[in-house]
C-alpha cells in the first residue's frame, strides 16, 4: 500500500492573498497542517529547507513541534542543504526530533539546489577544500552526519573526567534513524551512487538530466537503476523510493481561478548550467486526476508520493485540497487512509 504525504515548500510573504505573511504564519500553519494531515488519514508531513530566502530554513525546531503535536504521520524533509550543515550539531538535533516524534522522523538530505545566495554555504563556516567542490563537501557532512547517528565515536574521552580514554559517540542516539535517511537524487548516476551508500531514494518533480522521455519514464528508469543498484550492494532491508507531484483538484470557481483548468506539460529547462526536465502539474476533476495519476509510470513504481502544496493559501485550503485527493484521486493508485 502506498505511504502519502504533503510536502510544504514553506514560502511566506506580505502579498495580496497570501495567508502566511510571516515566518512565524508559516511555521504555525506548517504545525496545523500536519495536525490535518493526520486525521485526513494521511502518511506524513515533509517540509523543503532553503537558506537566504522567504522560506522554511532551520527545520528541526518545526519537525520537533511536528512530532509532539502528532502521533502517527511520519514526519521530514525533503531536502536538506548538506553543504550547510554542521553533521556533529544536526545529529543531536536529528536525534532529539527523532525521540520526541518516537521514531517517526525521516530526514530527506542533499547536495543542495540552486540558490539565492552565491555560495551561500561559506558564510555558514563550510568552505570546501582545495580541489574539492561544494558537491564533495556536502557528501562529506552527509558521512560524518551518518556515522554519528548511527552510534560512531567522534572524540576521545578525558580520563580525567570518565577514569579511562575511550572514544565518544554524540548523545542522544536515537536507535534506527540511521535507516531513515534518504538522498534527493535529480540523475540516474547519483541514483546508483544513493544505492551504493545504503541510503533511501527521494526524487522530486524535476529530473538535472534528460533522454526525451516522458518525465515519469525517465523517472521510472533512475528508480530502476536504483533498486539495481541496492540489490547488487546486497543491503539487507528493503529501500524505501518516493516521488513529488503536484496535484491540484479543480472543486469549484476558486480552484479554477488560481490553477487553470488542464493539466500542463513536462518542461524543459537549464538548471545549474545544464539541461532538466521538469514534470508536469496534474491539474483537473478529480476523476480525471485518479486517471492520470494511475498511469504514472514512477509513481506506480514508488513506495510513496509527496504532493506539493500552495502552502500560502492558508490551512484550510491545502486541508480541503488534501481531503478531496484522499476521497476521490489516491485511492486510484491503491492508498487508504491509515488509522
Amino acid at each position: 500500500m502506498k505511504n502519502v504525504g504533503f510536502l510544504s515548500f514553506g514560502h511566506y510573504q506580505a502579498v495580496p492573498g497570501s495567508q502566511t505573511r510571516t515566518a512565524g504564519d508559516v511555521l504555525l500553519q506548517s504545525i496545523d497542517l500536519a495536525v490535518a494531515a493526520e486525521e485526513l488519514g494521511l502518511d506524513g508531513a515533509f517540509f523543503r529547507v532553503h537558506h537566504f530566502a522567504r522560506q522554511l530554513a532551520s527545520p528541526f525546531p518545526l519537525l520537533a513541534a511536528v512530532g509532539a503535536r502528532t502521533s502517527r504521520i511520519e514526519i521530514g524533509t525533503g531536502v536538506i542543504d548538506m553543504r550547510y550543515e554542521n553533521p556533529l550539531y544536526m545529529a543531536e538535533d536529528a536525534a532529539a526530533a527523532d525521540l520526541i516524534s518516537e521514531g517517526r522522523l525521516q530526514l530527506g538530505i542533499s547536495r543542495g539546489s540552486p540558490e539565492t545566495a552565491i555560495r551561500g554555504y561559506e558564510s555558514f563556516g563550510h568552505v570546501p577544500e582545495d580541489g574539492q567542490s561544494d558537491a564533495d563537501m556536502a557528501r562529506a557532512h552527509t558521512e560524518l552526519f551518518r556515522h554519528t547517528i548511527a552510534g560512531a565515536g567522534v572524540v576521545m574521552s578525558d580520563p580525567r573526567m570518565t577514569g579511562q580514554s575511550a572514544p565518544l559517540p554524540i548523545m542522544p542516539q536515537s536507535p534506527g534513524l540511521a535507516d531513515r535517511i534518504w538522498w534527493g537524487s535529480g540523475t540516474r548516476a547519483t541514483a546508483e551512487w544513493t544505492a551504493q551508500q545504503g541510503m533511501n531514494l527521494m526524487s522530486s518533480t524535476l529530473l538535472t538530466e534528460d533522454t526525451g522521455v516522458p518525465f515519469d519514464e525517465l523517472q521510472l528508469e533512475q528508480i530502476q537503476r536504483y533498486r539495481a543498484t541496492w540489490a547488487e550492494a546486497g543491503w539487507e532491508r528493503e529501500p524505501r523510493i518516493s516521488v513529488s507531484r503536484s496535484v491540484i483538484p479543480i472543486l469549484d470557481a476558486q480552484d479554477r481561478a488560481y490553477f487553470g483548468e488542464r493539466s500542463g506539460e513536462d518542461q524543459i529547462g537549464h538548471l545549474d548550467g545544464g539541461i532538466a526536465r521538469f514534470g508536469k502539474s496534474y491539474v483537473g476533476e478529480p476523476d480525471a486526476l485518479a486517471e492520470e495519476l494511475a498511469r504514472d509510470v514512477a509513481v506506480r513504481e514508488a513506495d510513496s508520493l509527496l504532493l506539493t502544496v500552495p502552502n500560502q493559501l492558508g490551512v484550510d485550503y491545502n486541508a480541503r485540497l488534501l481531503g478531496a485527493l484522499a476521497d476521490h484521486v489516491l485511492p486510484a493508485i491503491g492508498w487508504k487512509p491509515r488509522t
